[in-house]
């Protein structure tokens, strides 16, 4: 097997340029011959650099890769994945396209694979799915479950985020059977993102029955096998869904809950998200706005206006009980800073955020604004159209009903 030194070296020669030449003004000649000899590293820039001078891909460069090689650029690739930076999706793609086509045997390549795909997708850049399904060709070669799962998941949630709901459920169920058909049992953390995605999936077309039963399951199956990986999120479902029955109880059952798993893992969403759930349900359900406004203040003097830690807005609640206290035109500077959130996706949270114009509306006619009333409630109707039927939807109908008869 060459080094990439002797590649280079061969290249250039083939070429018949000089190291002088070759290393131009980015380089220098002591340096490319370090390179050359297997002396020094190249950096990626570099070997790009090079690549260009030469007339050839970096792949070509790359032709041969040595599995030790492929574990580090991996190892890098893993980092910037789990990493925060804002363009963490371009420096994968970068670090892994000049190994692209090398890629075809096993884990190092399939997982490099798998992250160049996800990063190509969440960078919207096309043929995504090409490399997925290479990655993913990979690891049933290799009998890898929880990575084909997770590969299954991922290609649901794709068209989950398209609002593509009964697709993704299909998707989804597809990739479930598939795996249990083949490996009988799910090892326990693949079986709770199932779970998870399928409840939550089975809500979005509107089977609730179905979906509850699939939450319960999951969440019992968490505590025997005494994994909480997914059970915060399945808590969340359950009161999501209490709340919309009306069912006071498992509300406060499932608030506790929440908030001692998110004492015990230092979770900072647990707060906000009951506090978002009592004064929901004190503004939508109870009317109760006098302590809707006050829990509302509170929340904003302990945790402020940051609300990047869930689909719901506390602005939205304000504007609904200063819309009960008769306050509309204060209502209506809270409901115009209400905005949809790209990462809001599943028909619940859009349906409690499409009220925003329902409750609009409302106040525009309680000001004699007709006009400006009929325009937000249709763009209610309109976004709620598509939706399965919860008690939003049907307030938003309602208020549609009102309005045009008035």
């Amino acid at each position: 097997m060459s080094t990439l030194g002797e590649r280079i070296r061969a290249i250039r020669k083939q070429r018949k340029m000089t190291l002088d030449a070759l290393a131009g003004e980015q380089m220098t000649k002591a340096m490319m011959s370090y390179i050359e000899n297997n002396k020094s590293k190249p950096s990626m820039e570099s070997l790009s650099y090079i690549a260009e001078r030469l007339g050839v891909k970096v792949s070509d460069l790359l032709e041969d890769v040595h599995p030790q090689e492929l574990r580090e650029v991996l190892k890098t690739v893993e980092n910037i994945f789990t990493g925060e930076s804002e363009d963490k999706y371009k420096q994968i793609i970068a670090a892994v396209s000049p190994y692209q086509d090398r890629l075809d045997q096993g884990y190092e390549a399939a997982r490099l694979l798998e992250l160049y795909g996800r990063s190509l997708y969440y960078a919207k850049k096309d043929g995504w799915n090409e490399w997925i399904d290479k990655a993913a060709n990979l690891y049933e070669q290799l009998n890898l479950t929880s990575r084909l799962s997770a590969i299954g998941i991922f290609q649901s949630i794709v068209k989950y985020t398209k609002r593509e709901y009964d697709a993704s459920l299909s998707l989804l169920l597809g990739e479930r059977t598939k795996i249990e058909e083949r490996n009988g049992l799910i090892e326990p953390i693949t079986r709770l993102d199932f779970d998870y995605w399928e409840s939550l999936l089975q809500f979005a077309v509107g089977n609730s029955e179905e979906a509850v039963r699939i939450m319960d399951e999951g969440i019992k199956f968490s505590k025997e096998q005494q994994i909480f990986y997914r059970i915060v999120h399945l808590y969340q479902l359950a009161i999501v869904n209490a709340m919309m029955n009306k069912d006071v109880s498992s509300i406060q059952y499932y608030e506790r809950k929440i908030l001692n798993y998110g004492e015990f893992a230092d979770d900072r969403d647990a707060i906000p998200f009951t506090n978002f759930i009592k004064i929901h349900y004190l503004t939508t359900y109870e009317k109760d706005y006098g302590e809707a406004l006050e829990l509302i203040q509170v929340h904003h003097d302990n945790h402020g206006i940051d609300e990047s830690h869930t689909s719901y807005s506390f602005m939205q609640e304000k504007g609904k009980a200063l819309y009960g206290f008769g306050r509309y035109e204060e209502a209506l500077e809270c409901l115009d800073k209400v905005s949809i959130p790209d990462y809001a996706h599943h028909p619940f949270d859009l349906s409690i955020l499409y009220e925003k114009d329902a409750y609009a509306a409302l106040c525009h006619m309680a000001l004699g604004n007709k006009k400006e009333a009929n325009h937000a409630i249709e763009i209610a109707v309109e976004n709620i159209a598509s939706m399965p039927r919860t008690p939003y939807k049907d307030f938003i109908m309602e208020t549609y009903s009102m309005i045009k008869r008035l």
